[in-house]
């Protein structure tokens, strides 16, 4: 393990234990070492440690069993859409292609249905903040300007669809996208420069037309979903 530094200590020693769980060096059912010997190996106080294994077992990635042993747990099993930021990027600083691909797919079977809720619950009222932004999109020329744009849209639209639950999936969806903002730009430009879908949806918002919504969400979102499937298949070629 690597030293840590004095600053913000309880977080870091939290970080580096998080990290070697996801990328499994530290496999499901391993013990963690004692609070003590874990202090001595990251040059920390043991107070530091204490508090970053609770951390640990809030974001149900270990537990502590009856004894005192702290064991890591599976954390697909047992963990929840938070963790997907952490996972996107690989131990080479790499995007995670798959888990990319994970949150597309999840993308392509929830949008069509929080475009039907935006049209029912959003309507015109929605409409008029959404049409903005497409004329912004009509007229920009530089494609991480669409980007940016496309990502305020469909925030709009989820905020829209009064719908909470669509509101806190689209959050940890959000996290998981920036962490590989830059490296989504190229692979889904296709889905960036579809303009003329999403004015055509804004303005089915605004008619409360949800099944027409649904339609054109699901049409927008597959060009994104089809090019990092493409790019998915791509790299696995090869490796």
């Amino acid at each position: 393990m690597d030293s840590i530094q004095k600053t913000s200590i309880s977080e870091q020693v939290y970080l580096q234990l998080r990290k070697r769980i996801l990328s499994r060096s530290l496999p499901t059912g391993a013990e963690l070492p004692s609070e003590r010997e874990l202090a001595e190996t990251l040059g920390v106080n043991r107070g530091a440690v204490r508090e970053a294994i609770k951390r640990l077992q809030q974001a149900r990635l270990v537990r502590v069993r009856h004894g005192g042993a702290t064991q890591v747990e599976n954390f697909e099993s047992e963990g929840g859409l938070e963790l997907l930021p952490s996972l996107m990027s690989t131990a080479k600083g790499q995007v995670n292609l798959e888990v990319a691909l994970g949150i597309i797919a999840l993308r392509k079977a929830i949008a069509p249905t929080v475009a039907a809720h935006a049209a029912v619950h959003g309507g015109e009222v929605l409409a008029q903040q959404l049409r903005p932004i497409v004329h912004k999109m009509q007229a920009a020329t530089e494609l991480e300007t669409l980007q940016q744009l496309a990502f305020e849209f469909w925030g709009h639209v989820v905020q829209g669809s009064g719908n909470v639950v669509f509101k806190l999936a689209f959050n940890s969806m959000n996290q998981t996208y920036l962490a590989a903002w830059h490296s989504l730009t190229q692979v889904m430009q296709e889905e960036f420069r579809d303009v003329v879908t999403l004015a055509q949806l804004a303005d089915a918002i605004g008619a409360g037309e949800h099944r027409r919504s649904e339609v054109l969400a699901r049409q927008h979102i597959e060009l994104g979903s089809r090019a990092l499937s493409a790019a998915f298949s791509k790299t696995n070629s090869n490796n």
